[in-house]
């Protein structure tokens, strides 16, 4: 079998030359078209299910949210295991299916899941789905340079002008916040003035709340003229929170301000964001979606990021805190780099044992096919170009490289001796 391929080999050169052209043009496809990233992702394919009921213990979270969604989760086809967590006000579940389950179809199976499962909650108790993103998929970090913003501004700036920008950019999964105060409207009531005016704490809380509201009347026709009638009552400032009517006291009205003071503050916050021991900043991390390019994710965030810096107040700039595009871009450079030292030292090894340039040219073209080869066969199973795929290349090259020298070798001694046996016949 070996004999008839290398006797069709050499009698159809124009044919192993054309495929050999293919396959090193299919690679170059395949290096265009395969995700590349710096870590391999040895996550499991999980759905992540978060369910927030502030001020609960864990124990009420256990009881009342965490078992009754694991316990109705269970059943979705293709599950290998359900793991769960509860802590202070939070419930985590986490979904693990086989690794052959499509990523989609697994989040879609578990929101019909939830549908149901959600009439087992106590009321207001929402269940939503994580990121389809992975644990690697934090692939850039950044930080809002704002000298004399103070912090609150900062979060309110990321949270509602540039984290809502960079969602839009194709590949990203999620942009989460971080650092700063989130701004609140905050009510300290006076317990003496409650009670001397007979107001209870849930008085004050659905008075609040129906009052940060806008509402909608009819038609109202009038001079051949028809007129919307609505009624605005969205909080905007301090003082809207200050005029909120709660009840009437010997039929006098009893506001917000009456029995309390009322503030502009942060939420409380469980940790700080610090740069290099220089203070407080204000950012976020962009989460890849399962599947994308990293390197293609990483360079359209950058770009909308120019875009977005345009519209941001004088003065505040992006400044990178973590950019895996790096880490990416050089181990891209240390395979390019490996595979032209093995080719040129391959040449030399060749030329100076051989003296023969066209055994030489034959290795050099064997290692570029091989390559391409290689990341054709990384494309069709779906692996990622990352340090371990691209190392294992590396290594590879090296067997390539002995297996071509001796097959060369042994080849041209083998036509020498032939040459010079023919030569004496003669």
């Amino acid at each position: 079998m070996v004999e008839k391929l290398i006797t069709f080999s050499l009698r159809n050169r124009a044919v192993v030359l054309l495929v050999s052209a293919s396959l090193f043009a299919w690679g170059i496809y395949s290096v265009q078209q395969n995700p590349i990233d710096a870590i391999p992702d040895l996550s499991e394919n999980q759905v992540i299910v978060f369910t927030e009921w502030m001020g609960r213990s864990p124990q009420v979270m256990e009881d009342q949210v965490t078992y009754p969604l694991v316990s109705n989760l269970q059943g979705i086809p293709k599950i290998k295991n359900i793991r769960a967590a509860s802590m202070f006000g939070m419930s985590f579940v986490y979904i693990i299916f086989e690794d052959d389950v499509d990523i989609y179809w697994a989040r879609t199976r578990v929101l019909e899941r939830l549908n149901y499962a959600q009439r087992l909650l106590p009321q207001n108790v929402v269940p939503t789905l994580g990121p389809d993103g992975t644990g690697v998929g934090h692939v850039f970090w950044y930080h809002l340079n704002a000298n004399g913003m103070d912090l609150g501004e900062q979060r309110a700036l990321q949270d509602w002008y540039v984290k809502f920008a960079l969602q839009t950019v194709p590949g990203v999964a999620e942009v989460a916040s971080f650092g700063g105060f989130e701004k609140q409207y905050q009510l300290v009531l006076d317990p003496l003035k409650m009670q001397y005016y007979n107001v209870n704490m849930m008085e004050v809380m659905n008075a609040v709340k129906t009052s940060n509201n806008d509402v909608g009347g009819r038609k109202f026709e009038m001079s051949n003229m028809a007129y919307i009638i609505r009624g605005l009552g969205y909080i905007k400032n301090v003082k809207d929170v200050e005029d909120i009517a709660i009840k009437n006291y010997n039929s006098v009205p009893v506001k917000v301000k009456d029995i309390g003071s009322i503030q502009m503050g942060g939420d409380l916050r469980l940790g700080i964001f610090d740069e290099n021991g220089n203070g407080e900043v204000v950012g976020g991390i962009v989460v890849m979606r399962y599947g994308e390019n990293a390197d293609k994710v990483i360079t359209a965030v950058k770009e909308k990021m120019k875009e977005v810096e345009k519209g941001l107040p004088e003065g505040v700039t992006f400044k990178t805190s973590y950019d895996r595009s790096e880490l990416i871009e050089k181990a891209i450079e240390s395979v390019k780099g490996t595979l032209i030292e093995e080719m040129i030292a391959v040449s030399i090894v060749v030329l100076l044992f051989l003296f023969h340039w066209r055994s030489a040219l034959i290795i050099l073209i064997q290692l570029p096919i091989s390559v391409a080869i290689g990341f054709i066969l990384l494309e069709a199973f779906g692996i990622s170009s990352n340090i371990m795929s691209l190392t294992g290349i590396a290594l590879a090259i090296g067997v390539v490289v002995d297996d071509g020298i001796v097959m060369v070798e042994n080849a041209y001694r083998t036509i020498s001796e032939k040459q010079e046996e023919m030569d004496n016949n003669q």
